[in-house]
Order: structure tokens, then C-alpha cells, then sequence
């Protein structure tokens, strides 16, 4: 059992807003909800005075590396960050060694996830093509029966359209959601820095045009409102995508748009400064791009944001810029970035952030039960909006982030799984 008072409990799922005790049962199950509740004969007490309690972060873009290439990071490593960051429930993309494209390998992650001890709900999504190579496709009806919560070849963008309207057909058959990394490749003339800046010249290389996403979008955009096909266009960075997926929301396609808190708080200028730390794909865009973006948050044609936590090792990221991998890591930092730059300027209410972290994420991919309701499983982060907080050390393997140092506001606390109170620092 577990009581938590005191807490200021925010639930985007049902609209609730109010100051309740929280009793979990042995089970893991909310069974009670009141202004005060006292604590039953042994039961610990969790005294949330002064900060949030709210439905658990929900992130639909991870990279745990898991298998393949755990030098980066690794099952345990990466449900530390996350519930550091305030997640209880992740999605980690499918561009694993080897691709998860079959049961074998997406049951491996889901018991490597289990033997790790529960602490975040892993959810492996799968790949579209086989090997991510484009062509053949995926057993997506077997893949869905051993667990898969949708498929994505994150990473690498459908470039035939062919393939991309079999994957929508094949989606709509079974009745799941595709998720599309947008790129055409042709006018990527340079990754991991925005086509035309100064950052781009000073590197002495020509960039990545807002173009190569963009064409791609409205490609993607005119297949979807055929086939009816759910997608989600993965961390969108141009002000002209966010316009065209509002466009196609508008004429009824069924697509969702995921931004990550990267290109939210940072612009091309940050390369200058940070470097490989702020190489990213697609690369951080205008100072305009940034603010559409956040009127795309606003308006609802953003419906998630997602970290694209993307770990690496050091050695890599210390290679020259043009050598050196694209990704930073963002599980730990996501919510602090987010009410820093959101909340905290007045671009989004607390309720609206935990719709783009939480509920929203959670409904894209049919993750049952994630309000705070009596009779549900708690999965809840504990949130405190006023702290200064500066990372200087992390859970995850990946350092390569370029927040280190500042001073943000607001962090997580905890999270509460089932009856038990979940710190990253007491996993092992």
C-alpha cells in the first residue's frame, strides 16, 4: 500500500485539477480519492505538499540501443533515464542490431524490459521494411499479436512512395498507427546543421534543407487522406510542415504531428556553440521555425511532444562535426526544457504540457487506463514546476546533450509505479 498526500493532483485525461490524498492498494490500484484520507495501520506515506502529482510522462520516441549496441546505452540504463525524466511508459524505436522486424527480437526487448524489473512500461515498436531497407514488408499482423504498439523505420524515410502506400494500407488493415522519420535524402546536402546558417558556413558545409522534410510531409499528407491511415510525422522542425499537417488535419486525414523539446528551446545558432552536442536530424531550424512550432503546440496541430532520445558515446560525439553522429539524449532533461521554455513563458498552461507528454501520446498509441481514476493502475510522476534545476551528471550512458550546465526550472521528483515510489538513483 501506499498514501500519498498533500498533492495537487493535474490530470489532463479527465480535466481534474484539485488538492486530493491518493491511497494505492497492494495491487497497484488508486482505490480511494479524497481532500484527506487517513493513513491506514502501516501503510507508508508519501507527502506531496507543495508539488504536482500527475499522470506519468509518456514518451513515443526513445532509443534505449537495446540490443546491439549497449555501449551507448542499455535496458536498465534507459528506464533510469526515463524515470528520471518522469516517464512510465515508453516507445523505442525499431532501428535496433539486428532491426526489430521480427517476434524473436521485439520478445527479446520486451524480457530484457520485464527481467529489468517493470520500473517503465517498454514498449517496442517495429519495424515497416525489413531490415529497414525499404522494400519488403514486415509481418505486421504477427508483430501486432506478440505486442508491437505500431511500426516505424525511424531513422530512415520511405522513400518509395509505392512502399509508403502499401505500409498505409497495411496499417489500415490492421488497425495500427505508422510512424514516419520525413527526409528526402536528395536535399540533405549536409546533415545535422540547418541549410544557410552561420553555423553552417563556419562548419564549411552546406546543411540540411527544411525542404527534404517538407516535401516529404506533403507527400505522406496526400497518401494518408487516401488510405485513411493513422501516421505520425516524427520530430518536425520547419515552420512549413507544421502549416501543411494543419492543412491536412483540416481536410480530414488522420495524422499527428510530434515535435521534440530540442527544437522547441533551441535554434541553429546553438551548433555554434555546442557543437556535435547540438547535432541532431532533422537539425535545429530558424528562430521563426521555433516559434511555429510552439503556435503548432498551441492551436493542437502539435499533439506530442517526444525526446528522440538518442544516445552515444562520447568518442563518437567527439569526432569532427561532419563525422560525428546526429542525436542528443532527452529523457532526463524533457520536462525541465519544457516548463522552462513553455509554461514558464507562458506558451502552454501546466495542463496543456501534460497533454502533450501524457495524454496525448497515450491515445495515438491505444495505451489503455492512464488517468488518475479510482480503479487504475497508478502510473503517476510527482512534478515540481519551481525548482532550479541544472544537470551536470545522468542516468543514461549518453552524455550528449547540450543542457548541461544551464539552469533550468521545474523537475521530476519521482515516479510512483504501482505502490511503490520509483528514484532512478535506487534502481540497480
Amino acid at each position: 500500500m501506499l498514501l500519498i498526500q498533500n498533492a495537487q493532483v493535474l490530470d489532463p485525461y479527465t480535466g481534474l485539477d484539485a488538492r486530493l490524498d491518493l491511497l494505492i492498494g497492494d495491487d497497484g490500484i488508486l482505490s480511494q480519492m479524497e481532500p484527506h484520507i487517513d493513513a491506514p495501520a502501516g501503510c507508508p506515506v508519501f507527502d506531496a505538499a507543495g508539488k504536482t502529482v500527475a499522470p506519468g510522462l509518456v514518451d513515443t520516441h526513445v532509443h534505449f540501443r537495446d540490443p546491439g549496441q549497449t555501449q551507448k546505452e542499455d535496458m536498465m540504463t534507459g528506464m533510469r533515464a526515463a524515470a528520471a525524466g518522469g516517464f512510465t511508459s515508453v516507445v523505442c524505436m525499431a532501428n535496433t542490431l539486428p532491426t526489430c522486424d521480427n517476434v524473436e527480437t521485439l520478445q527479446y526487448v520486451q524480457n530484457k524490459a520485464r527481467e529489468a524489473g517493470g520500473y517503465v512500461n517498454v514498449h517496442q515498436a517495429c519495424a515497416v521494411t525489413k531490415g529497414l531497407k525499404g522494400e519488403e514488408m514486415t509481418d505486421f499482423a504477427a508483430l501486432l499479436a506478440a505486442g508491437a504498439p505500431g511500426f516505424t523505420d525511424d531513422g530512415i524515410n520511405l522513400t518509395d512512395m509505392h512502399t509508403c502506400l502499401k505500409a498505409m494500407e497495411e496499417a489500415v488493415k490492421h488497425d495500427t498507427v505508422l510512424s514516419f522519420h520525413e527526409e528526402d535524402k536528395s536535399l540533405v546536402l549536409s546533415p545535422g546543421v540547418n541549410y544557410g546558417s552561420r553555423a553552417a558556413e563556419e562548419l564549411g558545409v552546406p546543411g540540411a534543407l527544411p525542404s527534404s522534410e517538407e516535401a516529404m510531409v506533403a507527400r505522406d499528407i496526400a497518401l494518408a487522406l487516401r488510405t485513411g491511415a493513422r501516421v505520425v510525422f516524427q520530430h518536425i522542425s520547419s515552420g512549413l510542415s507544421v502549416d501543411l499537417i494543419r492543412a491536412g488535419k483540416a481536410m480530414g486525414a488522420k495524422i499527428y504531428c510530434e515535435v521534440t523539446p530540442h527544437h522547441l528551446s533551441l535554434t541553429e545558432d546553438a551548433v555554434l556553440e555546442h557543437g556535435t552536442y547540438a547535432r541532431m536530424n532533422p537539425p535545429l531550424r530558424k528562430e521563426a521555425d521555433r516559434q511555429a512550432l510552439i503556435r503548432g503546440l498551441q492551436d493542437g496541430t502539435v499533439d506530442l511532444i517526444a525526446t528522440d532520445h538518442a544516445p552515444h558515446t562520447a568518442e563518437e560525439k567527439a569526432k569532427p562535426f561532419a563525422q560525428a553522429p546526429s542525436g542528443i539524449t532527452g529523457l532526463e532533461t524533457a520536462f525541465s526544457v519544457c516548463n522552462t521554455y513553455l509554461v514558464k513563458t507562458g506558451a502552454l498552461t501546466k495542463m496543456q504540457l501534460l497533454e502533450k507528454m501524457s495524454k496525448n501520446p497515450s491515445e495515438v498509441y491505444r495505451f489503455a487506463d492512464k488517468s488518475i481514476e479510482v480503479g487504475h493502475r497508478a502510473e503517476l510522476c510527482v512534478l515540481d514546476w519551481d525548482c532550479d534545476k541544472v544537470y551536470t551528471e545522468y542516468y543514461s550512458k549518453g552524455i550528449n546533450t547540450p543542457y548541461t550546465g544551464m539552469t533550468l526550472k521545474g523537475a521530476p521528483v519521482c515516479t510512483i509505479m504501482g505502490d511503490r515510489v520509483v528514484r532512478a538513483a535506487d534502481l540497480v
